[in-house]
C-alpha cells in the first residue's frame, strides 16, 4: 500500500491471521457480513440448514478476500509489533 493508504485489518499481534478493523470501511464490511448472516439466517432456517452453512462460507471467503486486499499480509507473529 502507499503510504497515505491505511489498512482496513491489521495483522494480528499473535498467530496468524487479521485482527479486528482499524478504519470506519473495515467496520462496514464486518457490519456488511455480519447483517448478510443474519438475513441468511432468518430465511433459511429452520428449513435449510445445508444451504445456510454454504452461504456462511461463501460471506467468509469473500471476508477474506477483502482482508487480504486490504488488509496487512498475514504471516505468523510472536508479539512483535512492525
Amino acid at each position: 500500500m502507499s503510504s497515505g493508504d491505511r489498512y482496513w485489518f491489521p495483522a494480528r499481534r499473535y498467530g496468524w491471521g487479521w485482527g479486528l478493523p482499524t478504519a470506519w470501511q473495515g467496520w462496514v464490511v464486518m457490519l456488511c457480513c455480519l447483517g448478510l448472516i443474519a438475513v441468511a439466517a432468518r430465511r433459511l432456517l429452520p428449513r435449510h440448514p445445508l444451504a445456510l452453512q454454504f452461504v456462511v462460507l461463501a460471506i467468509a471467503g469473500l471476508l477474506i478476500l477483502v482482508c487480504c486486499w486490504k488488509g496487512e499480509r498475514p504471516r505468523w507473529r510472536w508479539g512483535e509489533r512492525t
